[in-house]
């Protein structure tokens, strides 16, 4: 199958590509780096620039699914430039697609979209699974509608929809975790605010599994990219800890503190999210890291 992807280069995108690849799939990818484009055996890149709205058609020839990853990274201090950016870069980039394919022939049947649990309210006694309707009423949680409505958009074109709403990737090779490991290793680690809000996770191997799930038994709609159980700050922390052998003595980081440092951003890290993989686990996808114990241990061993 030819496969298109947008964000091919990022953590997840990387990942994914190797192993769409070892399944003998052929993979187009777009980038806005001419330098980032080569040519190699089932292996193609293609120029783009989505807020100047240019696009090599030819990436799309023989494509039947797209998976769109593409996206300015949440890791960043939010001002309101940057808050902007954040949302053109994933609704600008599904906008293109999305024009270039109703203006010509093409065979895709399927995109399938990252998406983010953010959408999701802080709550200390809700479970969130797919068929929640709350939303919530935050930059990320508004930016996370119009992420998902430039994809269902394309349901107009008769080509099937789904979106992964994906939480805390677990990987030693970037995202979150290392950051959350640094401190922790110079023993400068501490739980955030009460420690007892719950973080949901998935191990990057999972996800990159999650998504080849998705495009073999065609599942469509919403999927919750996140392990089975959610842990609270202060046991990640804990268990990090124990890991990589440092005490911890200092005393937990208030709220405040960490907005003077990061900003708006820094509602990320008192967040209380539990969200549970209904639909992976009712479809039969068997997580590899279920619980945040083997997890680490894979990752930090």
């Amino acid at each position: 199958m030819k496969i298109l992807i947008t964000g091919a280069t990022g953590l997840i995108g990387t990942e994914l590509v190797q192993l769409l690849l070892q399944n003998n799939h052929h993979i187009n990818y777009l980038t806005t780096s001419t330098s980032k484009i080569v040519n190699e055996k089932n292996f193609n890149g293609f120029y783009w620039n989505p807020t100047e709205g240019k696009i090599d058609e030819n990436c799309l020839l023989g494509v039947e699914v797209i998976i769109h990853l593409a996206g300015a990274s949440i890791a960043k201090r939010w001002t309101n430039d940057y808050k902007q950016e954040l949302i053109e870069s994933r609704v600008v980039s599904a906008n293109l697609l999305f024009n270039t394919l109703k203006k010509n022939p093409h065979q895709v049947k399927h995109i399938i979209s990252a998406s983010g649990t953010a959408i999701y309210p802080d709550s200390f006694s809700q479970i969130y699974s797919e068929d929640s309707k709350d939303i919530d009423d935050s930059f990320l949680g508004n930016l996370v509608v119009k992420w998902e409505e430039s994809v269902v958009q394309f349901n107009l074109l008769n080509i099937k929809t789904t979106v992964l709403r994906t939480g805390i990737v677990f990987s030693e090779k970037g995202g979150a975790l290392p950051e959350i490991v640094r401190p922790i290793k110079y023993y400068a680690g501490s739980d955030f605010g009460s420690g007892k809000q719950l973080q949901s996770w998935i191990h990057l191997t999972d996800l990159v599994n999650l998504y080849n799930f998705v495009i073999n038994n065609q599942v469509e709609g919403i999927v919750n990219g996140v392990a089975p159980n959610a842990i609270t700050n202060h046991d990640l922390t804990v268990m990090i800890a124990k890991i990589v052998r440092r005490p911890l003595f200092l005393p937990n980081i208030p709220q405040w503190f960490m907005k003077l440092i990061l900003g708006e951003m820094s509602s990320l890290l008192f967040t209380n999210k539990n969200i549970k993989p209904q639909r992976a686990l009712n479809l039969g996808f068997t997580f590899k890291y279920d619980t945040t114990q083997k997890a680490l241990q894979d990752i930090l061993k």
